[in-house]
């Protein structure tokens, strides 16, 4: 009847609510939300349990290479450049190795050895990271002493990076460890996603006269480059923020020196060596605004890495 009020808006939403539609997108939305959420609440418990260190030091922090816990002088440059050094080495070695991997798998292998090393491969996802570093310590610490340091010093020792006494725990020992630890993950996600690829992608570079090689390199990993940029990230934050088995075969020596062979000190070893013998709240707040600094770099370098990838895409989309 004309002029006869409608349905109030309360009651059109609970009848949303009990079709479903509108309830699912509320309970999804908070799902999304809390993600956002948890990370103010991260960023807010560091940046509030760090305020005596910034007070104190301010951004000064940020490049002062001293730590001195007896006369309460604090700078997080070593650390930096040791967490990025060895994520950066890491990756050099684990991305080939990975990738290279992970084609095999899934394009070149039969099943029957497929199948078997894919499921060593997500076991060794799992390992605990501690088991990795007393694997380190016991058996690759000897082999980098003995074997690869002075081979790497006797052909590349004229570079200022393989140059320096040879002790076998440093930066490069904890960078082939970080390797060992994040090439599962490269691995097991770029493998998955190669084998999402469409089979018609394969079939119709097959048909054109490629070889299986061919399609593989030219049709198949570009179509699935941004999974594999995924798993390369998500090795990133593994390399990033791993802890005891970088402590274990690091040295832990703060300092910043040009040679791999040298000890280095990263951010989450110190937090992991250093927070229970903090005696003082300035210490404390010092390793707090460290962990500050980890949470910003990581998502500094995933940043600068995802928009030096979208310039790559958009510049071989702009030739092709």
């Amino acid at each position: 009847m004309e002029g006869a009020p409608g349905p109030s808006r309360a009651r059109v939403f609970l009848g949303r609510l009990r079709s479903g539609d509108q309830a699912a997108h509320l309970l999804t939305l908070i799902f999304a939300a809390s993600i956002f959420l948890i990370t103010a609440l991260i960023v807010c418990e560091l940046y509030f349990n760090s305020a005596l260190s910034r007070q104190k030091f301010g951004w000064q922090f940020l490049w002062t290479k001293t730590w001195d816990p007896v006369f309460e002088n604090f700078g997080s440059l070593p650390f930096i450049f040791g967490t990025v050094v060895t994520s950066a080495v890491a990756l050099i070695i684990a991305i080939p190795v990975g990738i290279g991997a992970a084609i095999f798998l899934s394009e070149l292998a039969p099943h029957r050895l497929s199948d078997p090393l894919t499921f060593l491969i997500e076991l060794l996802a799992a390992v605990p990271s501690v088991i990795y570093g007393l694997l380190g310590i016991f058996i690759l610490v000897p082999i980098m002493r003995t074997s690869v340091l002075p081979f790497l010093n006797k052909t590349l020792g004229f570079l200022p990076l393989f140059q320096g006494p040879m002790y076998g725990v440093g930066l490069l020992t904890a960078s082939v460890v970080l390797a060992i630890m994040i090439v599962p993950f490269i691995i097991s996600v770029s493998r998955e996603v190669l084998l999402a690829v469409p089979a018609q992608q394969r079939q119709a570079a097959l048909a054109l006269g490629a070889t299986r090689w061919e399609s593989t390199m030219k049709v198949v990993v570009p179509y699935a480059r941004k999974g594999i940029v995924g798993s390369i990230f998500l090795a990133l934050a593994r390399a990033l923020g791993e802890t005891m088995a970088v402590t274990m075969v690091i040295g832990n020596d703060p300092k910043i020196t040009s040679s791999l062979f040298a000890p280095g000190y990263s951010i989450a070893a110190v937090i992991a060596n250093e927070f229970t013998e903090a005696t003082s709240d300035l210490y404390v707040h010092a390793l707090v605004e460290l962990g500050l600094v980890l949470f910003v770099l990581t998502i500094i370098i995933n940043g600068v890495a995802r928009l030096l990838i979208l310039a790559t895409t958009r510049k071989m989309a702009a030739h092709a």
